[in-house]
C-alpha cells in the first residue's frame, strides 16, 4: 500500500486556464481517488503561467518549453486557451506518454460543462500516461483517439466542430469580466443618459418613435459602441498570407462575440439604471402633459430605451477606459503577442 500520494502538476495560461485548473485541482484529486484503486492517493498543485507557444505547436515543442522531466510532480497537465487544431476540427489533448505530459486545449471543449469536460479529459489523461486505459473517463469515447508512436490525441466530434471552436473562444475571453473594466465608461454614458431624461422632446420621441425605430437606434448605437472598442484598442487582426487567414477568422469571430456579449451587457445595465432613474425622478403628471396620455410602466420603458441609445452614442464613444486589459483581453490576438513579449518573465507558484 502506497503511503506518499500521487501527484499531478496543472500548468495554466493567465485567464480561463488558471481559474479552470484552481478549482479542478480539488475536484480531480477526488475523481482519481474515488475512481481508482483503494491505495491510490493524488495531490494536485497549479501553476501559473504564459509559455511563449503557439497553437500549431507540435508535442514535442511543447515538452522542450514546459520541460516535465524537471517538475517533481509524477505527471505534468498543461491547460492553455489556445485553440489547437487539426485542419478545423478541434483537437482536445495531445498526450505525450514518455513524458508524461498532457495538453488540454480549453476553447475545444466548447462553451459549456468546461469544468466538468476539462476534469474528465485530465482523468484520461492519467489514465493514458499510467497505461490504464480500462480507466479512461466514459466521456472520452464521444472523442477520436489517435496514436503516433508515444503521442496521443484527442479530437473533438466534427459536427459544429467551427462553432463549438468558437464558442470556448469566446469562453476563454471571458466577455463578462469586460464589463468590470467599462466602469467609466458605463458613468459617462449614464451621466448624458440622466440629463437627456430631463429634456422633454425625449419623452416625446419614445412616445412616437416606437418598438421598431427604437430597437434600431439600440443595434446602431451597440455597432458603433462594438467598432469603436475595437479601433481604439487595435483589437482587430490583419492576416499577413493566406496561411493566417484562416486563423484570423477565427481570432475575429471571437473577439466580435466576445465584445457583443460585453456591449449587451453594458447596454442592458444602463438601460435598467436609466428605468429605475426615470421612475424617481421624474414627475408623472409633467411627463403626461407633454406625451399627451397617463405615464404607465410602458412609457418609462421607451424612454429608457430610448435614452439608453442615445447615451451610448453620446456619452460612452471616446470614454477612456479604467482598466485598458480587460478590453485587449477580448482579443486572441493581443494577448498571442503578450505571451511572446513575456518569454523570459518568472513562472509563479500557485500550489493548492
Amino acid at each position: 500500500m502506497r503511503d506518499e500520494p500521487s501527484s499531478i502538476l496543472l500548468v495554466a495560461d493567465p485567464g480561463a486556464p488558471t481559474a479552470i485548473a484552481e478549482r479542478l485541482s480539488h475536484s480531480l484529486a477526488s475523481a482519481l481517488t474515488h475512481g481508482g484503486p483503494a491505495d491510490d492517493k493524488w495531490c494536485v498543485s497549479v501553476r501559473r503561467h504564459a509559455y511563449p507557444i503557439d497553437e500549431d505547436a507540435e508535442v514535442s515543442d511543447v515538452v522542450g518549453t514546459i520541460n516535465p522531466g524537471e517538475e517533481p510532480e509524477e505527471i505534468v497537465i498543461y491547460l492553455t486557451d489556445l485553440p489547437r487544431r487539426r485542419g478545423t476540427t478541434p483537437v482536445i489533448a495531445d498526450i505525450s506518454i514518455p513524458d508524461r505530459l498532457g495538453v488540454i486545449s480549453i476553447p475545444g471543449m466548447g462553451g459549456v460543462f468546461i469544468d466538468r469536460r476539462v476534469r474528465n479529459v485530465a482523468q484520461t489523461i492519467v489514465a493514458e500516461v499510467t497505461d490504464r486505459s480500462d480507466k479512461r473517463n466514459g466521456s472520452a469515447k464521444r472523442l477520436t483517439r489517435t496514436q503516433d508512436d508515444d503521442v496521443v490525441r484527442y479530437i473533438a466530434p466534427t459536427g459544429l466542430s467551427r462553432l463549438r471552436l468558437l464558442a470556448g473562444m469566446v469562453y476563454a475571453n471571458r466577455p463578462w469580466r469586460l464589463v468590470t473594466g467599462m466602469s467609466k465608461v458605463m458613468m459617462a454614458a449614464f451621466a448624458t443618459g440622466a440629463v437627456s431624461l430631463a429634456y422633454p422632446t425625449m419623452w416625446q420621441l419614445s412616445a412616437t418613435m416606437g418598438p421598431w425605430r427604437l430597437s434600431t437606434a439600440t443595434i446602431l448605437a451597440s455597432a458603433a459602441l462594438l467598432a469603436w472598442l475595437i479601433i481604439e484598442h487595435k483589437l482587430w487582426e490583419r492576416p499577413h498570407s493566406a496561411a493566417e487567414r484562416e486563423r484570423a477568422v477565427l481570432y475575429n469571430a471571437s473577439t466580435v462575440v466576445t465584445l457583443l456579449i460585453g456591449v449587451v451587457i453594458f447596454h442592458a445595465g444602463l438601460f435598467l439604471l436609466l428605468l429605475l432613474t426615470a421612475w424617481w425622478t421624474l414627475p408623472s403628471q409633467l411627463v403626461a402633459k407633454n406625451i399627451g396620455h397617463p405615464v404607465s410602466l410602458s412609457t418609462l420603458l421607451l424612454m429608457a430605451w430610448l435614452v439608453a441609445a442615445v447615451a451610448t452614442l453620446g456619452g460612452a464613444l471616446g470614454s477612456g477606459m479604467e482598466d485598458d486589459e480587460a478590453v485587449k483581453a477580448a482579443a486572441y490576438g493581443v494577448r498571442q503577442r503578450q505571451r511572446f513579449a513575456h518569454e523570459n518573465s518568472p513562472a509563479r507558484d500557485d500550489r493548492a
